[in-house]
């Protein structure tokens, strides 16, 4: 994690600008409120948006943060509506729970806002929210949305100065149940409806840990295995955070000061580690989640310990949900990420061709960037089989086989773009037959039944056809999709 690339300083940036957002959120929500549940909202909410809020551009952003408390509100008058009316809240969580998967269908704004309803119901549990505590709730909120705003598109919008951001993948679609989404929000429901059940009889005040725990396992994830990769790693950094809750959280017993400095390195944690891994993120959130018990006062070791518990049963909630109501398997998921990938490749390739011939208006960059996202997407799916504790080792050694050849396609697909985008770069009529030999290969690779290169077809190593970048670029790329034959049509293919 601590020597995890970081390419223009963005998750630290990112990590410092969520450390400012949160703060000033909290302290404008406390001087404001006069209310410690109001003003943990309130940090709760800023953080949530400067987090979950990822569209691609700029103004995108602004337009969902701007939505976020029109998902919110309703949910958390509904929350505390419902406070004293078990099984109807119940229902009510489950329902929202579910709504909030299937929102992700719309891509980074429906998972934002599918996000934030979910946590604002989940919010009410833990503050143990009652209709006249809204109005202090309400203005926490949106106080605390402005000011992160105020943060994050006035005083530090760092997003202004760099190039248009990839638009991030989403699952492959389809209708009806075939459609991810759709199954993971059954999935999702089923899952939490364990949880819910379980977790009310280890306890009746802590149950929505374990509701909890299901919906954030079910993040990013679209397949059977990466939901369970997720639950271990969830587990893992639980308890790791509970070992950490022990030796610092329990002793300063909610002491102000030096409670507030742990909440933002944990806030800076949650941030800085997400993107490489979610054990250490689960370690800061869990850390955060001891101190803030330890300024309402109610901390304690058995506390963290039901934490575990419940974590747990959120874990095995969702391990049982994915296997046993409507699975995706990870081959199927996988299979139509690369297939995704395999066509940006080739709509890349033709890019900078035109690009070399001649045409101004084309631009590989584009799907460059795209093919990053995607390539992101496999690594995730592949996870599960390259995972050190998978017992296949057949497949973990396809899969990495899998994911060294897409390494090697991208790194030729971006020296392709950068050959292309010189302006000394000239036509050359070669290019054409090489961009074809290309577009055969990604064929022979989606289309069942094209003919393609067997095992027996060698891998020629690089040449730099005296000099000449983009047909050497080309070439590498051709060899690179043919060896991905073999692994991806072998009968144990680890798609």
């Amino acid at each position: 994690m601590f020597v995890a690339p970081d390419p223009g300083r963005l998750r630290l940036r990112s990590a410092a600008r969520g450390v400012l957002g949160v703060s000033l959120a909290v302290t404008v929500s406390d001087l404001v409120t006069q209310s410690l549940p109001a003003a943990i909202a309130g940090g709760l909410a800023a953080l949530l948006a400067l987090f979950t809020v990822t569209d691609a551009s700029v103004r995108g952003q602004a337009v969902t943060s701007a939505l976020l408390p029109v998902a919110g509100f309703p949910v958390l008058a509904l929350a505390a509506a419902l406070h004293d009316v078990p099984w109807v809240r119940d229902a009510a969580f489950l329902a929202v729970l579910g709504a909030g998967i299937y929102a992700r269908r719309w891509g980074p704004r429906g998972h934002a806002l599918g996000t934030f309803a979910f946590m604002t119901f989940f919010a009410a549990q833990f503050l143990h929210a009652v209709p006249g505590q809204l109005p202090e709730l309400y203005a926490a909120v949106a106080l605390s949305l402005l000011a992160s705003s105020a943060v994050r598109f006035g005083l530090w919008c760092y997003e202004r100065r760099l190039p248009p951001a990839a638009v991030p993948a989403v699952a492959p679609g389809g209708t009806g149940l075939a459609r991810v989404t759709t199954r993971q929000a059954v999935q999702g429901m089923a899952g939490g409806a364990f949880a819910l059940v379980v977790g009310q009889l280890v306890s009746h005040e802590r149950w929505y840990w374990a509701v909890g725990a299901v919906w954030w396992i079910f993040v990013n994830t679209a397949s059977r295995g990466e939901t369970l990769v997720r639950g271990f790693r969830r587990v893992l950094g639980t308890v790791a955070g509970i070992a950490v809750g022990l030796m610092v959280a329990v002793p300063l017993d909610g002491a102000g000061a030096p409670t507030a400095v742990l909440v933002a390195v944990c806030v800076f944690g949650i941030f800085y580690t997400a993107a490489v891994s979610y054990t250490w993120m689960m370690l800061a959130v869990t850390l955060m989640a001891g101190l803030l018990y330890g300024l309402l006062g109610v901390l304690s070791p058995g506390l963290l310990a039901l934490r575990v518990a419940e974590t747990g049963v959120g874990a095995l909630g969702a391990a049982l949900a994915v296997l046993l109501v409507l699975p995706v398997t990870t081959h199927a998921t996988t299979d139509a990420w690369i297939q995704r990938a395999l066509h940006c490749v080739h709509a890349c390739t033709s890019e900078a061709a035109a690009r070399l011939a001649g045409a101004p208006a084309a631009d590989p960059a584009r799907y460059v960037a795209e093919l990053e996202v995607l390539l992101g997407r496999v690594r995730l799916s592949l996870a599960p089989l390259v995972h050190p504790l998978s017992p296949l080792r057949a497949r973990k050694a396809r899969a990495r086989q899998v994911l060294e050849l897409l390494d090697r396609c991208a790194q030729e697909v971006r020296g392709l773009a950068s050959v292309a985008g010189d302006p000394d770069a000239s036509h050359d009529a070669r290019l054409a037959a090489a961009c074809w030999r290309v577009e055969a290969a990604v064929l022979a690779l989606t289309t069942p039944g094209a003919p393609h290169h067997g095992t027996d077809v060698p891998v020629v190593e690089p040449r730099h056809f005296d000099g000449e970048a983009a047909l050497a670029h080309l070439h590498d790329l051709e060899q690179a999709l043919k060896a991905l034959a073999a692994p991806l049509r072998s009968p144990v293919a680890p798609a």
